[in-house]
């Protein structure tokens, strides 16, 4: 789990688990529903997502987010689903993106539903540089809402 999630008011914690409190592994969340651009993402970047997703549904581009809430076992059904539905994948984490799991998430796309893209798949991911221990240098590093929003904006217009 990504420490900065403790600190967003929406993700407050509650004392007593309730059955919606309980995550299941190997089930992914659509956060929001789309049918412009499917994004798979996990983590800190779910926010990330749901909110540039929010702002763009007011321009007419409609974005599905998944939260893919765990990487292994991982719910390839409901990324290839929302895929065959869009057409366009855009894959948003935090782990570098040479190397990173969206990397197996593409391949996987590929294998599974290639014929469905309209679009290549694009990847958003952290610098391929060691996370530097200065706040503003890890920022930096890590993916920035703007990118974010710019890639979704070129998927949407194939």
């Amino acid at each position: 789990e990504h420490k900065a999630i403790y600190r967003q008011r929406t993700f407050a914690a509650t004392l007593e688990p309730t059955k919606d409190s309980i995550t299941p592994l190997g089930k992914a969340k659509i956060v929001h529903e789309g049918s412009d651009v499917t994004i798979v993402c996990y983590s800190m970047m779910v926010m990330y997502a749901n909110e540039i997703a929010k702002k763009l549904e007011k321009e007419g581009i409609s974005v599905e987010v998944i939260d893919l809430r765990s990487l292994a076992p991982l719910d390839l059904e409901t990324i290839l689903t929302s895929v065959k539905k869009t057409s366009k994948l855009l894959i948003l984490h935090e782990d570098k993106k040479f190397g990173g799991f969206g990397a197996e998430i593409a391949a996987l796309v590929m294998e599974n539903a290639f014929e469905y893209l309209d679009a290549p798949i694009k990847r958003i991911g952290a610098l391929n540089i060691p996370m530097p221990f200065s706040k503003v240098l890890e920022d930096a590093t890590l993916p920035q809402k703007d990118d974010i929003e710019k890639e979704i904006r070129k998927l949407a217009s194939f």
